[in-house]
């Protein structure tokens, strides 16, 4: 086939037909057509040379040029496609190292093979340009709903044809009971748009908590006009779920807007997910109040937050367990999902009896090491005395208040809880000492002997072990695995040693080493508290 003469305008014909069809940019097919014929060019010439091919956008004529740079002498590789300086001077009036040289050659005549070659590269660059606009369209639409028509099922997995191409329904994104037919129509959530080699994988969900959120954004107006914005989902797919919602306006009720006339915005949602319960909630920014509200319906006697350890104690009358735990614990877990908190429940009788074996557990330690009657620990402990610490550095006037402890009697207790503690210390760093602990870490502020062998036992010997630790090594902390949170037990998470305090033992202990410019940490100090001022 000779690009000579007729079929030129063809070349501008073919690219538009192509273009419409793909639906992408014509520019895109007349380039692949280009490096089609450059590399047909390059097998008449030879490869080593530097054929490149110009079509005119208006006349579909093709130009074949060959194109040299010129290089140091030193440099030369390519004899076809490079000359040196001294040479390129035949051709040009003052060639510098850098600059190009073109000149125009005859066209090729294209046989069966360097046609289907042509052919191959341009269908893959047509292939590759569709990809990416198939990319461009969806990566925005990631988080939104979108509707599509089912194709056909591969191994529980449901390929979905979402106009522009295929997206794919995971069997563990499905909700459980559903099960589609070709040309079904199914609402979904673009879940993920990943770019790979093989084009645009665009992964559907119908199990995402998000996607509760964006039907609700659809059925209610206020939630899409920012009134009432939705604060948390929590699902257990197909079966129950439980939404927080909170109102920016005081005349509207955020469960009420849910809800809708007679239930009418509910039910829409309700129906679209095959008829999972849902429990709509009003967010509170006081924990132990939102927690209450998401352990509905069931009844709450008391809760006992312990912020630090992210966990939280709820006390509830007897026969309000089983509904608060929910079937196969599902309201409990759905309410922990919720609030982001471990949740523990109890009856008031557990409750009771968990603070009597604390009670009688202080009052034996007061009794052992403070040579106390039982009596007289239990007014120690009844006036919330919890540890040895407290009664050794507690103020003169706060034991005074205790029945029958005057000034002798509270100096006597002090002395003793001293004595006994110092004794303790002592212990602790000689153990730390036979474990190989080092001056270094046993000098430094802000850990205590006890915490000293802790560390030691956890093989922290050196002032350079210490920090190399992670805050979270040192104080435990909480880690989201497959939607449920897994404890991480910290080194010196005994001795409620907080991941502020640890952060803040860790970086002085880096600072003293040198690793860290005590003036870089100023100014990232300043940094945050600014943009805490601006927020």
């Amino acid at each position: 086939m000779a690009i000579t003469s007729a079929n030129q305008l063809e070349l501008l014909q073919t690219a538009e037909a192509v273009a419409r069809e793909k639906m992408i940019d014509p520019v895109l097919v007349i380039e692949a057509m280009e490096e089609s014929l450059a590399r047909a060019a390059k097998s008449r010439y030879g490869a080593e040379m530097d054929i490149r091919v110009n079509i005119d956008r208006k006349t579909g004529r093709a130009t074949f040029t060959r194109v040299r740079t010129v290089v140091a002498d030193d440099e030369i590789e390519n004899y076809q496609a490079e000359f040196t300086v001294e040479q390129a001077k035949e051709y040009m009036a003052n060639p510098e190292v850098g600059q190009e040289f073109s000149e125009e050659v005859p066209p090729v005549e294209m046989g069966r093979i360097a046609a289907q070659s042509a052919k191959q590269v341009i269908l893959q660059k047509v292939r590759e340009a569709e990809r990416d606009r198939q990319y461009e369209e969806f990566k925005d639409r990631a988080g939104t709903i979108i509707n599509g028509l089912v194709k056909r099922e591969e191994y529980g997995n449901v390929i979905v044809d979402v106009g522009a191409g295929e997206a794919i329904l995971r069997r563990n994104e499905k909700i459980g009971r559903e099960s589609y037919r070709p040309n079904d129509r199914i609402r979904v959530y673009i879940k993920e748009v990943r770019r790979e080699q093989r084009g645009p994988q665009i992964f559907l969900s119908r199990t995402a908590p998000e996607f509760m959120a964006e039907l609700f954004k659809m059925e209610v107006p206020e939630i899409y006009d920012g009134i009432i914005e939705i604060k948390a989902v929590a699902r257990d797919p197909g079966s129950r779920a439980k939404i927080a919602v909170i109102s920016y306006d005081n005349s509207i009720d955020p469960v009420g807007a849910c809800v809708g006339m007679r239930g009418s915005r509910v039910q829409a949602v309700v129906n679209e997910l095959q008829g999972e319960k849902i429990d709509i909630i009003p967010w509170n920014d006081d924990q132990p109040t939102f927690l209450v509200n998401a352990l509905q319906p069931a009844e709450v006697t008391k809760v006992v937050l312990d912020e630090e350890a992210g966990k939280i104690v709820v006390v509830v009358p007897e026969e309000q367990l089983s509904l608060a735990i929910g079937r196969r614990g599902q309201n409990v877990r759905l309410a922990s999902q919720l609030t982001g908190l471990d949740i523990d429940i109890m009856t008031e009788e557990q409750e009771s009896q968990r603070r009597q074996a604390e009670f009688e557990l202080r009052t034996k330690l007061f009794m052992d090491n403070l040579d106390l009657d039982e009596f007289f620990a239990q007014l120690l402990v009844s006036e919330g005395f919890t540890n040895l610490e407290e009664v050794a550095y507690v103020e003169v006037d706060e034991l005074l208040v205790i029945d029958g402890v005057d000034a002798d009697t509270a100096s006597e207790l002090q002395a003793r809880a001293r004595d006994v503690l110092e004794a303790q210390n002592k212990a602790a760093l000689d153990a730390a000492r036979a474990l190989g602990v080092e001056d270094s870490l046993i000098e430094f502020e802000g850990l205590t002997p006890q915490m000293i062998e802790a560390l030691a036992k956890d093989d922290v010997k050196t002032l350079e072990d210490f920090a190399t630790c992670a805050d979270w090594e040192i104080a435990g902390g909480w880690t989201t695995v497959n939607g449920e949170r897994i404890k991480d037990e910290g080194t010196l998470e005994p001795f409620d040693m907080s991941l502020e305090d640890a952060q803040h033992l860790i970086m002085t202990a880096r600072v003293l080493l040198g690793w860290v410019d005590p003036t870089e940490l100023e100014a990232d100090a300043e940094s945050e508290a600014d943009e805490e001022a601006e927020a």
